[in-house]
């Protein structure tokens, strides 16, 4: 069954993507949650619309990315954490609290948004990536230092 994609779905296709699927997939799955249309000549021209529309919302908010992580370029993050002797965390920092300490600096970062492999568990200076885009990523400097 050929359907036209109305949203970005992994390891599918793209927004207005025309692409085959089985007939289950499309009417037990992408149908109903309006995620993809049936792929008639009416629907094909609502779709490119719709495309358009997206593509220049999607370049202004890459803009605005790219402005932010210019503006993040040398931000450095303080978090006081209670360490151990050998310079050991007792928690973590995670992603939370890279949010919290970038709020207090006036960024308003979604958590979501910061790259953390695993926590951080040891004192010291660490490089944090955020994906402020698709294709837009800054790099802050996490400074964990012992609380006293």
């Amino acid at each position: 069954m050929e359907v036209i994609l109305r949203e970005d779905i992994d390891k599918l296709g793209h927004r207005g993507q025309l692409v085959k699927v089985a007939a289950g997939y499309a009417r037990n799955f992408l149908l109903p949650r309006k995620l993809a249309v049936q792929a008639t000549e009416a629907n094909k021209k609502i779709v490119e619309q719709e495309r358009q529309a997206h593509l220049r919302k999607e370049a202004k908010l890459a803009g605005e990315a790219s402005e932010l992580a210019k503006l993040m370029a040398g931000v450095t993050v303080t978090i006081a954490s209670k360490a151990g002797e050998q310079d050991q965390l007792f928690g973590s920092v995670t992603s939370k609290d890279i949010a919290e300490a970038l709020e207090k600096q006036n960024f308003s970062i979604d958590r979501k948004k910061i790259l953390l492999d695993e926590p951080i568990r040891q004192l010291g200076e660490h490089k944090v990536s955020l994906k402020l885009h698709r294709e837009v990523t800054a790099e802050v400097t996490v400074n964990v230092v012992k609380e006293e």
